[in-house]
């Protein structure tokens, strides 16, 4: 085979910068999370070990064990990822405040880079549209609902009103006209933002003609998460019309 001079070469392989995403054994979303990713970046994940029962407060729990999420340090930095994001929500709440820190610090520290979790992920969005009251519309059981109100109480984050599905498993076949219905049920009145946790509910299609229609911004777990990683490396995630993208 005869190769081209060099001139006509293409110029590559691209250089690209790695994030590392450690995710449940559950999460089924990754197509979703890679829609905010710019060229130039990639996204490599890992899993945590199946772990057995519902979609409930017990597996958040268990799901929260660090020496399972360390480990997945340990499968990804071989391609020396430039940040990590621990992609669970409930996970990174469930031990309140002081426990998301920790978590995300023991990332830190294992993985030698910057690194974020979906709840820390949410709060730092909130900071950064400058939102102090939110409207929470989750796909969980009521349990983990109102551990998360909890969490965001321990962040000063007033909830206006909640609503859950109940839903304890295969969070990512709710279709987005339930997510909307769930929204526009919400009770209460005054909310500056609408908090869409859980990165196994799809919403990269619903977030801007929801904030086109609410005239608040929607902040999902998901989008929150990848644009949390990106500003750690010192990239833009995409998506157009989303405020926290085109905002924050």
């Amino acid at each position: 085979m005869t190769l081209p001079a060099a001139g006509g070469l293409p110029e590559g392989p691209p250089v690209r910068t790695r994030i590392g995403l450690i995710a449940p054994f559950d999460l089924a979303l990754d197509d979703e999370l890679a829609r905010w990713i710019p060229d130039g970046v990639s996204l490599h994940a890992a899993r945590t070990p199946r772990l057995p029962g519902p979609v409930d407060l017990d597996l958040a729990e268990r799901l929260n064990d660090h020496d399972q999420i360390l480990a997945c340090i340990g499968e990804l930095s071989a391609i020396e990822p430039a940040a990590y994001a621990y992609a669970c929500t409930a996970a990174s709440f469930v031990d309140g405040v002081t426990g998301e820190h920790a978590l995300a610090e023991a990332i830190r520290l294992a993985g030698g880079v910057p690194a974020v979790t979906t709840s820390g992920a949410l709060l730092a969005a909130l900071t950064a549209l400058e939102v102090r009251s939110v409207a929470v519309a989750a796909p969980y059981e009521i349990m983990i609902t109102e551990r998360l109100v909890r969490f965001l109480a321990e962040a000063a984050i007033t909830v206006t009103g909640y609503g859950s599905l109940g839903i304890t498993s295969r969070i990512w076949e709710v279709p987005y006209r339930t997510t909307a219905e769930l929204i526009r049920r919400l009770p209460g009145s005054g909310a500056e933002a609408v908090l869409l946790p859980c990165t196994n509910l799809s919403s990269y299609d619903l977030i801007a003609p929801l904030e086109a229609e609410l005239g608040v911004p929607v902040i999902s777990a998901n989008q929150a998460t990848v644009w949390a990683a990106l500003r750690l490396v010192g990239r833009r995630a995409v998506g157009p019309g989303q405020a926290l993208v085109e905002r924050a």
